[in-house]
């Protein structure tokens, strides 16, 4: 488990937490999301630090090791509709939510291996533009 800090909303954290409870069971990567979940700062959206990726946000991203940069929307499972989305239950997904500009986090992804997720830049996050009942 990694020591890296997250922050999430209230939001975030009720809306997440209720689409966890309606699943029939819980794969191994959604528990950890859950694990990370239960360790997260929760906070207010209003007080929500501009550079923490939290549900809607688009975020700049790579893995340690790897030059290729990815910019994805954080969504969750019902509303992903484009290439340009990643799930909050995808593993990727779950590894960034919470995270801030500078920080990564090693997630175990599929095919039992772990990659390092480095968050580059949050290019747009929903609380920083006042939208906080999206």
């Amino acid at each position: 488990m990694s020591a890296v800090p997250i922050i999430v909303s209230s939001l975030d954290m009720d809306r997440i937490e209720a689409l966890l409870e309606k699943m029939p069971r819980l794969t191994p990567e959604l528990e950890r999301l859950e694990d990370e979940l239960d360790r997260a700062t929760v906070v207010e959206p209003d007080d929500l630090p501009a550079d923490v990726v939290s549900m809607n946000s688009t975020v700049r991203f790579k893995f340690a090791g790897d030059d290729k940069v990815f910019e994805k929307t954080l969504v969750y499972p019902h509303e992903l509709k484009h290439d340009d989305q990643i799930s909050i239950f995808a593993p990727v997904g779950s590894a960034l939510l919470g995270l801030a500009v500078g920080q990564s986090l090693e997630w175990p992804m599929p095919h039992g291996q772990s990659r390092t997720v480095e968050i580059l830049e949050v290019l747009f996050q929903p609380e920083r533009a006042g939208e906080q009942q999206r």
